[in-house]
């Protein structure tokens, strides 16, 4: 890990599952991190429990831990939270997202819901915060994708929020695909325009998260029984395990990098380079991604 401490870290989500564990570590290393989740409550409580053991820690000096509201699903609480953002981000993990709800649901702003939160979300609040990473000395951003973004088909622009047609594994897997795609565009376009970013992704593997068990999302569909048909919850690992490709990433990955678990195609074990899918390397489709995802969310990169 890192000597570089004390950073201001931004996290989505991190209430629970590996963003819980990604900020717990962050915190005993001694950076200043803020849960940024949709439900208070889930985040106060979360925050305590972070603070508490990281207490119990005889490493590196402790760090602090706060909250602040972002409903990712809701692109003026993204533009809240960005404009309430400290003036210097040194770290930014996108890190929250929805996963597989039965019955096509959609955003505040009319997108397909896993889309709408996963990618666009994301998408609105890293060019929010852009002008927060610039004041930062070399900033990092790490967004987090999936094993499932090989799964993905090709974008269909025609149709990117499923409303003729809704499948709960289809829009998963789109939205981890344009997870990444988003995460390596927005390096090449920081290389161009010589702006010290590092933009960069990882996946946890396949981690037992709230995920699976969510009333929103996989456990409430019938793909639990298909899941467990191919022994999802034995190659499963910890959440805390799936949060080691995101500090990873954060500390040892390069610009441009993709990292993920090693072991049993990328299921679990110890991080490092993931593979990229032919999908996700199209810098075409990831130009057409960043354009319409502009449209979309009304927010445009100033990286001038």
């Amino acid at each position: 890990m890192s000597d570089n401490k004390q950073r201001r870290v931004l996290l989505t989500g991190g209430n629970t599952g590996i963003g819980y564990f990604t900020a717990l570590e962050l915190v005993k290393q001694g950076d200043r991190v803020t849960l940024a989740c949709r439900n208070l409550d889930k985040a106060d409580a979360a925050a305590e429990k972070i603070a508490a053991e990281a207490r119990k820690s005889t490493d590196a000096p402790q760090g602090t831990v706060d909250t602040a509201r972002l409903d990712l699903a809701d692109l003026d609480s993204v533009r809240s939270f960005a404009e309430s953002a400290p003036a210097k981000v040194d770290v930014l993990i996108n890190n929250a997202g929805v996963m597989m709800p039965s019955k096509r649901t959609e955003t505040k702003d009319g997108f397909e819901l896993q889309f709408g939160t996963n990618h666009l979300g994301h998408f609105a609040l890293t060019g929010h915060l852009m002008p927060n990473l610039r004041a930062a000395d070399s900033a990092t951003v790490v967004t987090v994708s999936s094993v499932a973004h090989k799964q993905a088909p090709k974008l269909n622009f025609d149709d990117l929020q499923a409303a003729r047609g809704y499948n709960p594994q289809r829009m998963y897997a789109n939205s981890k695909l344009a997870n990444l795609l988003f995460a390596l565009e927005l390096q090449r376009r920081l290389d161009r325009a010589g702006i010290p970013i590092t933009s960069n992704a990882a996946h946890p593997g396949i981690s037992s998260t709230e995920l699976y068990t969510s009333p929103d999302g996989l456990g409430s569909s019938k793909i639990v029984s298909f899941a467990a048909s191919i022994g999802l919850l034995f190659i499963s690992q910890s959440a805390r395990a799936g949060s080691l490709p995101t500090l990873d990433a954060l500390e040892n990955g390069g610009p441009g990098s993709y990292t993920g678990p090693r072991w049993l195609m990328e299921s679990r074990g110890a991080p490092g380079p993931a593979k990229i899918s032919a999908k996700a390397k199209d810098p075409e489709l990831a130009e057409k991604l960043w354009n319409e995802s502009e449209k979309l969310t009304g927010v445009v990169y100033d990286l001038s």
